[in-house]
């Protein structure tokens, strides 16, 4: 069966689609990927698509499936490398793609995940889990 590889950069993880994308494969990454975000604890994911030259509404609806999945997993997303073809497409298939950030470069795409992400840290006192952040000392009960 044909796979997508999943590669880990730090806590992230990078996806880099070279091949059209089916249905079927569509799937399996959507399955592989949220396997690993859990497995390998990641809190972000980069999907570069530079090589996708088209999709169809049912690529598009797995591509933003794949990042509400990743969020309610604790994983921001960042869809890099959309051709001015794809975007169009998009857009015209009535698909605003909600919740899918996007990057033009892979570059730009780790920087807006470490900006996703970062100064990032919890605490747990008595029964109340608290995001503070590291810039300001502010927390805010989740």
């Amino acid at each position: 069966m044909e796979r997508i590889p999943i590669l880990k950069m730090g806590e992230f993880l990078l996806v880099t689609i070279q091949v059209d994308m089916h249905d079927r494969l569509a799937l399996t990454l959507q399955d592989d990927l949220t396997a690993q975000i859990v497995a390998r604890k990641a809190h972000g994911v980069l999907i570069d698509i530079s090589a996708l030259e088209m999709v169809d509404s049912f690529i598009g609806r797995m591509l933003s499936n794949i990042a509400n999945m990743a969020k309610l997993l604790d994983a921001e997303t960042v869809v890099v490398g959309m051709q001015p073809s794809v975007a169009i497409t998009l857009v015209e298939l009535g698909m605003p793609m909600r919740g899918i950030r996007t990057a033009l470069d892979i570059e730009k795409g780790m920087a807006a995940l470490h900006a996703f992400t970062g100064n990032r840290s919890f605490s747990l006192s008595d029964g109340v889990l608290t995001e503070t952040n590291e810039e300001d000392d502010a927390g805010s009960v989740l």
